[in-house]
């Protein structure tokens, strides 16, 4: 018994470690991006930071896992929201910016990542597809992936982040 317990306490940790390490990667990806990607030119429109509380949603679907709530024992938080939807189901952009990543990641899978200038990028991960490319603008609700299980999802959902000069931020203040 007390080998079974202490096995399974090694597996969590390992566990625990592996998301740490994939939170630190993806945080580390951001605040690269932010150094390298040359600023969005004007467009008259908006900026990204006067728009709290006027974003929908990139998919219908419902809140699994809301941002700051305890995973892998209470030792990690979400930094993000995790909105279950059907396979397929369409990823919207929330507002205008460019694609500045859109490829395979560990632990989220395919993920794309648009820039919406002043510091602002949100994160759309477990995709079963990406329809932009790196540099491809997007507009306010406009398609860039479909929803799926990839990265290790056991259901097809989509992980949404917003961040903030490489910070995560509350996406329910934005919405």
């Amino acid at each position: 018994l007390v080998r079974k317990i202490s096995s399974s306490i090694e597996s969590k940790d390992a566990e625990i470690d592996r998301l740490q390490s994939q939170a630190d990667e993806l945080t580390k990806l951001v605040k690269a991006l932010a150094r390298v990607v040359p600023p969005l030119p004007p467009t008259g429109a908006k900026p990204f930071a006067g728009q709290a509380e006027r974003l929908t949603w990139p998919v219908d679907g419902r809140v699994l896992k809301n941002f700051g709530t305890p995973r892998a024992d209470g030792r990690l938080k979400w930094e993000g929201v995790l909105l279950g939807a059907p396979a397929g189901s369409v990823v919207r952009s929330v507002f205008n910016g460019r694609v500045v990543f859109a490829e395979w990641l560990a632990g989220l899978g395919l993920l794309a990542i648009v820039d919406h200038g002043g510091g602002y990028m949100t994160l759309y991960g477990h995709n079963q597809a990406l329809l932009k490319d790196v540099g491809d603008q997007v507009k306010t609700g406009e398609s860039i992936a479909l929803v799926g299980d990839s990265g290790g999802q056991t259901v097809p959902a989509l992980y949404f982040e917003i961040r903030k000069d490489g910070k995560p931020v509350n996406p329910a203040s934005w919405i």
